[in-house]
Order: C-alpha cells, then sequence, then structure tokens
C-alpha cells in the first residue's frame, strides 16, 4: 500500500550497519552448528566407550576439544561485532551532537552579529540613564512639601482619626429591672378561617 504521505521512510540501518548484522547472524548459525555438534561427538563418545573403542573415543573427545575452542573464539567475535555495532551507533551520536552544537554555534553568532556589546552597553546606559531620570522626579515631587505642609497634614490626620473615635454618650439611668411578660402582639385572637362552600 504505500507510506501514508508519499514519502518513503528511511531506514536507519545503514549498509554499514547492515554487513556487520549479517556477518554476526553468520557467526550464530555457526555457533549453533558447533553446538549441536559437540553434543552428538559426546553421545558418540560414549557409544565408543561402551563399545570398548577407547582410542576412537579419545580421537573424538579431541576433536570435539577443538571444536569447544572455535566455540569459544566464535563467542569472541560476536562479542566483538555487537560492540562494534554499538560503537558505530554511538559515534552516529556524536556526530548528530556535533552537527547540533554547529548549528547553534551560527545561530550564536548571527545573533551576536545583530547586536554587539557596543549596542547592549548603550541600552543598559540608557535605561541608567531613564532611572536616574525618574529617581530626580520623585525627588523633587516628594521634597516640595515643607515642614508646615507636614505639620498641616499631620494635624488634619489627627482630626479625621479623632471624628472616628468620638462615639455617642452612653445613658446614665439605670435599665429596667422587670421586662413585661405578655406582648400585646401575642395575645391577639386569630382569625377563623371561612371554609369555602
Amino acid at each position: 500500500m504505500g507510506n501514508l504521505f508519499g514519502r518513503k521512510r528511511r531506514s536507519r540501518v545503514t549498509e554499514q550497519d547492515r554487513a556487520v548484522l549479517q556477518q554476526r547472524d553468520k557467526l550464530r548459525q555457526y555457533q549453533k552448528r558447533l553446538s549441536l555438534g559437540l553434543e552428538r561427538e559426546r553421545a558418540l563418545a560414549r557409544q565408543l566407550l561402551r563399545d570398548g573403542k577407547k582410542e576412537k573415543a579419545k580421537l573424538l573427545l579431541k576433536k570435539k576439544r577443538y571444536q569447544e575452542q572455535l566455540l569459544d573464539k566464535t563467542e569472541n567475535q560476536i562479542s566483538n561485532l555487537e560492540r562494534m555495532v554499538q560503537d558505530i551507533e554511538f559515534t552516529q551520536i556524536e556526530m548528530k551532537v556535533i552537527e547540533g552544537l554547529k548549528i547553534g554555534n551560527e545561530c550564536l553568532n548571527k545573533m551576536h552579529q545583530v547586536m554587539s556589546i557596543e549596542e547592549v552597553e548603550r541600552i543598559i546606559g540608557e535605561t541608567q540613564d531613564a532611572v536616574e531620570y525618574q529617581r530626580q522626579i520623585d525627588e523633587l515631587l516628594a521634597g516640595s512639601l515643607t515642614e508646615e505642609d507636614e505639620d498641616a497634614i499631620l494635624e488634619e490626620l489627627n482630626a479625621i482619626t479623632q471624628e472616628q473615635l468620638e462615639l455617642p454618650e452612653v445613658p446614665t439611668e439605670p435599665l429596667p429591672e422587670t421586662i413585661p411578660e405578655v406582648s400585646p402582639i401575642k395575645n391577639r385572637p386569630k382569625p377563623e378561617l371561612v371554609a369555602a362552600s
């Protein structure tokens, strides 16, 4: 069927990777054949010993021993190939990182061309000048009040505070000691309900 958007998907496996993996697979197949052969030769050596053919069994065990050494060498070769694949993958990652650093460095250089150190120093200087100017304005506004004005402001503040603190006088007459028990509202007769006929 084709890809969804018509683009071919690039394989991440390179020709080098494919060659290394094929070699590893061949070595694994060879290793499997040797392992099966070793089992057969061991069983055959047991049979020869039961039949009394000790020399043939010994020769067969020598052959088996040689094949075991080949099996060990094959295992080492497979380990070397797998390490090589990992090294290749790591090198590819390193190359991508270096490429990313290169692109980032180019971007930084372009940004530095747009904004030079002199330009940054000029902007910082202008900002400091503007802050200093604003501080001077604030000082002028804060310092325009005289001591008399400050005293008048404090007097007005005290007057407002006193107005808020003035409370009505408390009555001096004693409160009545008894509370009337019957309320005229409670003793009123209830109107009767008239049933609809």
